[in-house]
C-alpha cells in the first residue's frame, strides 16, 4: 500500500522543497525536506486511509500542480534552454500539499493529525513517529524557516485546510 502513494508523496515533497526552499546549505536542505516529506505523508496517509482510496487515486491521477503554482506565481517553465522536465508535477495532490502546509505551520494540528493515525492501516504497516514534524528542533526551524512561515504558506494552506480540521474534528479521520 505504500508504494501506491509513493510517486504523490514525492510528488508532492518536491513541490513544497522548490516552492519554500531551505534556508542553508546541504544539511539544512536534508532537514527541510524531511520536513517536508513527514508533513506530506500525514496528509496524504490521511487523504487516502485505505488500500482501495489508494488505488484509486493512482488509477485515476492526484490532479497535477497547476493551481497550486498558481497560487504562489510560480514560475513553471523550466530551464533557460526548456529542458527540465515537469512530469513529476502531475503526480501533486493539491489537497495533501495544502494540508501539509496546514501541519508544517501549526504544531498542535500536526500533533493531532499523527495521533489520527494510529488507528490506520498505514501506521500498522510502517510505525512511524514523524518527530521532525510533530517537534521541530531549532535546527528543524532554521533549516526550514520559509517552510513553516505561517505568512508564506497561509495561501496554499488556506486551499483546503477546513477539510481537514473538519476531518480530524470530526474524529472520523481514517474510518472508511
Amino acid at each position: 500500500m505504500l508504494a501506491d502513494l509513493s510517486p504523490l508523496i514525492a510528488a508532492a515533497t518536491q513541490w513544497l522543497t522548490r516552492a519554500y526552499p531551505a534556508c542553508g546549505g546541504p544539511l539544512a536542505s536534508a532537514l527541510c525536506e524531511a520536513q517536508a516529506r513527514q508533513a506530506v505523508t500525514v496528509a496524504a496517509w490521511l487523504r487516502y486511509p485505505t488500500p482501495m482510496d489508494a488505488a484509486l487515486v493512482a488509477m485515476a491521477g492526484p490532479g497535477g500542480s497547476a493551481k497550486l503554482d498558481w497560487t504562489v506565481g510560480a514560475d513553471t517553465t523550466g530551464t533557460a534552454d526548456g529542458t527540465e522536465d515537469d512530469a513529476w508535477r502531475t503526480w501533486v495532490d493539491e489537497a495533501v500539499v495544502s494540508w501539509a502546509a496546514s501541519l508544517l505551520t501549526d504544531t498542535r494540528l500536526a500533533r493531532l493529525a499523527v495521533s489520527a493515525l494510529a488507528a490506520g492501516d498505514h501506521v500498522t504497516i510502517a510505525p512511524v513517529e514523524f518527530g521532525r514534524l510533530r517537534s521541530p528542533d531549532d535546527h528543524d526551524r532554521r533549516a526550514a524557516a520559509l517552510l513553516r512561515h505561517p505568512d508564506l504558506l497561509a495561501p496554499v494552506a488556506a486551499l483546503h485546510r477546513e477539510e481537514l480540521i473538519g476531518l480530524l474534528g470530526r474524529g472520523r479521520a481514517l474510518v472508511a
